[in-house]
């Protein structure tokens, strides 16, 4: 029999997961991180992306989209508390692509002196002057997890 450690997801909404894991990866905020049983306790913010569950005896991963929360290890237990969640398997591609367009959306506008602009509209000292604004790296790693979890089911 392989070492396990449970889970527990939950979202301000409702319990999302809890059960026995063989491995868990999460998006924490400084990379992902790998939990396998009898790891060393800790506390780490996670930030959007895909929560994978290896389940214990089975050749499935479970996954989970977070948002954000906070990930806690303590001996035998793993919880993730999170801003929301939503299971890989009730995503469907037009809600997938519907988060897409509105991250998408999202990213290429800006607030310049209070005041909603594009970010082609935008001159290029402007542009110079939020640099936090031109991260596509940022959008299309929300959006490649979105589109991930969404392809596997």
């Amino acid at each position: 029999m392989v070492a396990t450690v449970h889970i527990d997801v939950v979202s301000a909404e409702e319990s999302i997961f809890s059960g026995e894991a063989e491995f868990i990866a999460a998006p924490a905020q400084m990379g992902e991180v790998g939990i396998y049983p009898h790891h060393a306790p800790m506390i780490t913010s996670i930030k959007p992306g895909a929560l994978r569950i290896k389940l214990a005896d089975k050749n499935e991963e479970q996954l989970i989209y977070i948002s954000g929360g906070i990930l806690e290890v303590q001996p035998g237990v793993v919880t993730v508390l999170a801003d929301t969640a939503i299971r890989g398997h009730d995503l469907d591609e037009a809600q997938a692509n519907a988060a897409k367009k509105a991250a998408e959306d999202a990213f290429v506008t800006v607030f310049v002196f209070g005041q909603r602009k594009k970010l082609d509209e935008l001159t290029e000292r402007q542009k110079e002057e939020r640099p936090g604004a031109m991260r596509p790296e940022v959008v299309n790693t929300y959006i490649q997890s979105v589109l991930d979890i969404g392809a596997k089911h």
